[in-house]
């Protein structure tokens, strides 16, 4: 409760010093119609206060009615001095000036960039980024970014699993254009669900992010923004082959239906046939699939009106097989004779995102998100069945305006949710409905200057957690010039899906047990936690070249958690936190821009993960305390027609890592305390021959790093001591890969 009032305080107090502003909008009509004009000079005739225009074109700065003419300029359109007698809202259009010579200025985006201004510790990961690496779906776009960890879960399903903070991906709210959509019974392999190709760029918010989205966040947000059929190649084809014989191929078709209307037809289908066993253990080292995926997409633009929607119609069909090489579905599925898996999924979804923005006063807009899915997935794991269907429903309304001028923002709005989850555990049956209706109200503070702050409150009735509140609260503070430092603080809440998200359990001889609290999820009471953070971001020159260092601190601290106990290599156990939970988290990051196309990032970080389990404190198993990434990329200029060559180098270490304990298995089934360090090196080439045209070669993993046993007992696969989840590197070794991309502007 303090914690509330607090905020509430802090809140209150801000809203009380806004202070009269003068408000207007300044566009332009080059293309025969109005438009916002971003960037234009706004100042008092004979002072030196003044601002620039934002990117919809408003602007505002303080009004006393001494000052009466208003200077608006623009390069490239004639300057104008309007006389100003009272406050009152200003509409100016610029006119283009047929005196000035063109200049042109050239500049090279960076590939992540990072916001100065913003309350929260957000950025973007844009397609200059992902392109550095094949990223041939969502899960593989982060092997590049320090802030996230990218592991294997098993050594059967080949799932790649990302972290943040420490944190497991259910702790990480992941949403395509700021519709959850990563969650429930997607959470083990929905990020393989969304190929790299689609993806226009990546938001990577760390801690608690905005209440707008929802109470499920702890560690932080991920949103991916899908590519635009307005903005998307009219043609786009990527063909992808590796060393391992997977196969992809990505096309894009996107047209022009009306003034208003575009579409886009996206399809994505990989395979991998071949089987490969390189450390002899018997078991596969990668799975063999098959994934198709359609997407079509249509977008509706009316700038006249201020109306703005999309339409997304998606179809997935995946199919996996693991385990022994010998395993032969048809025949031995249900009996001893090899160990196999198969995991196969149907999903479709339907979304819509419908915006209007006032064209009269652009500051006040309101908008729509809905979204349907329906999951379907039948699984098995040796004689282990999983199954499960999750229908969930979606609505976000979201109402945007300001209170007296633009330095305060306000969103408010409210959301409905419903998931219906039916799951087959080997013989038990698990069925529940969840739902929830909730109301929010975030407001914003920007000084335009050095300071900024983001509050926001939430309050949710749920059918199965109850009536409960979230606050959130980030704030900007620029000391001087070049600088961000950053505090957040905010708590989430959320029902563990422990069958879904810990699938990789089901590929071992473990029992699962629950060990029921008489909570309304499995029996067990819902996840409930504090995140706080501190962030410092610095920019300087160095050498003549720009460079920023960023240190962050994180910690989570967990009132309730879902603990899940491996500590007996015969059981995986499910129980309500009873003690302590955390986890801190500190990141070092240095980026310096060497020489002309030459970019260098580096990190270093640091966990402190612990649980009380019932067997005492303990850290964290299969998290390395340390961890250290470089990446280093190389452009050379462009030229006349557009070609160029690009190179990608990355690398990380991580340390020792602590295993669950094995004392209870035999002697031959017992491992080290902790894991060997691993390093893993990955490069990539890229000729670009014109706009039109490239073809990339690269290589995983090329000092060929492996973990030679990653599965326990895969000589006896239906014995006691069977178990795939003691994976820390990787274990098929080094991979080659080749492709080409073609695209028709």
């Amino acid at each position: 409760m303090k914690k509330y009032i607090i905020l509430n305080f802090m809140f209150l107090s801000l809203i009380a010093t806004a202070q009269e502003q003068l408000k207007g909008i300044v566009l332009e009509s080059s293309t025969g119609q109005s438009m916002p004009l971003p960037g234009a000079n706004v100042y008092w005739s004979g002072s030196s206060i003044g601002t620039i225009s934002q990117d919809d074109g408003t602007f505002l700065l303080p009004y006393k009615f001494s000052y009466n003419q208003l200077v608006i300029s623009y390069v490239g359109f004639k300057t104008d001095t309007i006389t100003v007698n009272e406050n009152t809202y200003i509409k100016h259009v610029m006119q283009t000036s047929d005196e000035l010579d063109a200049v042109e200025i050239k500049s090279r985006n960076q590939a992540t960039r990072k916001s100065y201004m913003q309350a929260a510790n957000t950025f973007t990961v844009t397609s200059a980024e992902l392109l550095k690496a094949a990223c041939c779906n969502l899960a593989e776009s982060f092997e590049t970014n320090p802030s996230i960890d990218v592991n294997f879960t098993d050594a059967v399903s080949g799932t790649k699993q990302i972290k943040m903070l420490g944190l497991n991906s259910p702790y990480i709210l992941i949403a395509t254009e700021n519709i959850p959509t990563i969650r429930g019974a997607s959470q083990a392999y929905g990020l393989s669900f969304i190929p790299g190709t689609w993806v226009e760029s990546i938001q990577i918010t760390k801690g608690t992010g905005s209440v707008v989205n929802g109470f499920e966040s702890i560690a932080g947000q991920i949103n991916a923004e899908l590519v635009k059929p307005s903005t998307d190649n009219k043609l786009f084809v990527n063909l992808y082959g590796a060393s391992n014989e997977r196969l992809e191929l990505n096309t894009h078709f996107n047209t022009k239906v009306s003034n208003k209307w575009s579409t886009g037809l996206y399809v994505h289908g990989n395979t991998h046939q071949e089987k490969h066993d390189v450390n002899d253990d018997g078991f596969l080292d990668m799975p063999l699939y098959n994934q198709i995926n359609l997407m079509n997409r249509w977008q509706y633009t009316n700038l006249e009106k201020g109306l703005v929607s999309f339409i997304n119609l998606r179809y997935l069909n995946d199919e996996k097989q693991g385990g022994q090489v010998e395993f032969k579905p048809d025949i031995d599925r249900g009996t001893t004779n090899f160990w196999g898996s198969e995991i196969d999924t149907e999903r479709f979804e339907v979304s819509t995102k419908f915006g209007y923005v006032n064209p009269e006063i652009p500051y006040q807009s309101i908008g729509l998100q809905t979204a349907f899915s329906h999951h379907k997935q039948d699984s098995y794991f040796g004689l282990n069945v999983y199954d499960i269907q999750h229908n969930s429903f979606y609505s976000n309304l979201v109402y945007n305006t300001i209170i007296s001028d633009s330095r305060h923002k306000v969103k408010t709005g409210l959301s409905f949710t419903y998931d219906h989850y039916d799951e087959l555990v080997n013989t038990q049956n698990y069925e529940r409905t969840e739902n929830s209706v909730g109301a929010f109200f975030e407001y914003a503070y920007d000084n335009l200057d050095k300071l900024t702050i983001t509050a926001g409150l939430r309050v949710d009735q749920h059918n199965r957690l109850g009536f409960f509140v979230t606050p959130r609260f980030h704030l900007r503070y620029t000391p001087w010039e070049k600088s961000a430092l950053r505090f957040s603080i905010g708590r989430g809440k959320r029902s563990a899906n422990i069958f879904a998200e810990n699938q990789n359990m089901f590929s071992s001889s473990r029992q699962i047990n629950i060990l029921n609290s008489g909570g309304k999820v499995y029996g067990l009471n819902p996840e409930i936690a504090w995140n706080y953070g501190v962030s410092y971001l610095q920019g300087f020159n160095l050498f003549n070249r720009k460079a920023d260092v960023t240190f962050d601190f994180y910690r989570t601290d967990f009132q309730n958690q879902v603990v899940v106990d491996w500590e007996n290599p015969y059981e995986v156990n499910f129980y309500n936190l009873e003690g302590d939970s955390y986890a801190n988290s500190f990141q070092f990051e240095f980026n310096y821009n060497a020489f002309e196309g030459f970019d260098l990032r580096t990190a270093y970080k640091y966990y402190d993960i612990k649980t009380d389990y019932n067997s005492g404190m303990l850290e964290k198993p299969l998290i390395p305390k340390h961890r250290l990434f470089a990446n280093a990329s190389y452009e050379t200029n462009l030229s006349d027609k557009g070609s160029q060559w690009k190179f990608d180098a990355t690398y990380n270490w991580v340390s020792q890592q602590r295993f669950p304990s094995t004392e209870l298995s035999a002697a031959e089934y017992q491992l080290d305390d902790e894991t060997p360090t691993v390093a893993t090196l990955n490069l990539q080439l890229t000729k670009v021959f014109s706009p039109k045209f490239e073809v990339y070669l690269g290589g995983e993993n090329i000092t060929n790093v492996r973990q030679d046993n990653p599965v326990v007992s895969a000589d006896n696969p239906f014995g006691s001591n069977f178990d795939s989840n003691f994976v820390y590197g990787p274990i098929y070794g080094s991979m080659y890969y080749a492709g080409l991309r073609f695209r028709i502007k």
